[in-house]
């Protein structure tokens, strides 16, 4: 039992920070990008094919996280201008349709040029025991990247100016303008941060299992879930509500069955979303 909620966490954690880049694009923007998952494989691909072709790894992963991030700045500075300009639920729409529009691009682009293209990481090393069960070394490596990722945006967030500038917005827009922020600059910033987030969820993620050119879709389905359950806006919310998602997962694939998994996942946001619609860290409304 012990070694299921171990790989509950180690799970947990990929969920919270792939939940993280969509909540942080919502609380800046009022948007949900349904190309989330999608742009996490393309950055896996992009990995992928560096490393085939002698690229090393470390290199590799760096190419794949600003390729993503450059997507995100892309996107932003094109199609999400149209989107910013409109209010309340049409931005939310549009929103919506727009990024649902890329997302299927993006993996029939993928599909299409790399039918069996996928990416997985190799951890050449011993495994590694705690509380006396004996994890992967790749899992071990994927939690010590993700709680260091978190680590280094909570930093971000309340030591830095540009990070201070982040929270400015999202509390008080009209506030943050008045005080010579240009919420602009700021969500384009947190969008190509956010395509970062999600390529080194993908990359973790291939430390342990393989990420191939269909995930995209799983991808984003598990993004909102952890959102919605931590609460929109809330990266503290995202992060203990991915752990607590991925120690359901977990449990529910160990004791019923992985087919059975996704039931339970969107059973517990639907419980959330009955119990305490703005998520148990989310601000109440």
């Amino acid at each position: 039992m012990t070694a299921v909620f171990l790989d509950g966490i180690v799970l947990g954690l990929q969920f919270g920070l792939l939940g993280v880049g969509l909540t942080l694009v919502y609380g800046l923007g009022g948007v949900l990008n349904l190309a989330h998952g999608s742009m996490a494989v393309a950055g896996a691909i992009v990995v992928a094919n560096s490393m085939n072709s002698g690229v090393p790894v470390v290199l590799a992963v760096g190419i794949g996280l600003l390729s993503v991030g450059l997507l995100g700045l892309v996107l932003d500075t094109t199609l999400m201008r149209a989107v910013y300009r409109l209010t309340g639920e049409s931005r939310v729409l549009l929103s919506l349709l727009l990024t649902l529009g890329v997302a299927f691009i993006i993996n029939g682009l993928l599909v299409w040029r790399y039918p069996v293209g996928s990416l997985g990481i190799h951890i050449a090393a011993d495994p590694i025991e705690i509380l006396g069960v004996r994890m992967r070394s790749g899992s071990i490596l994927a939690s010590v990247i993700s709680i260091g990722a978190g680590a280094i945006l909570v930093a971000f967030f309340r030591l830095s100016t540009a990070g201070r500038a982040v929270r400015s917005v999202i509390q008080d827009e009209t506030g943050a303008r008045l005080c010579g922020i240009n919420p602009t600059v700021v969500r384009t910033l947190i969008f190509g941060l956010s395509g970062m987030l999600a390529a080194l969820v993908a990359v973790t993620r291939a430390m342990s299992a393989p990420v191939t050119t269909t995930a995209g879709f799983d991808f984003t389905i598990l993004a909102l879930i952890v959102t919605v359950v931590g609460g929109l806006g809330s990266v503290s919310g995202a992060f203990a509500a991915g752990i607590i998602l991925g120690i359901v997962n977990t449990v529910s694939s160990f004791y019923i069955g992985t087919y059975i998994t996704t039931i339970m996942l969107l059973l517990a946001a639907a419980l959330t979303i009955l119990l305490r619609p703005s998520g148990i860290l989310g601000a109440r409304a």
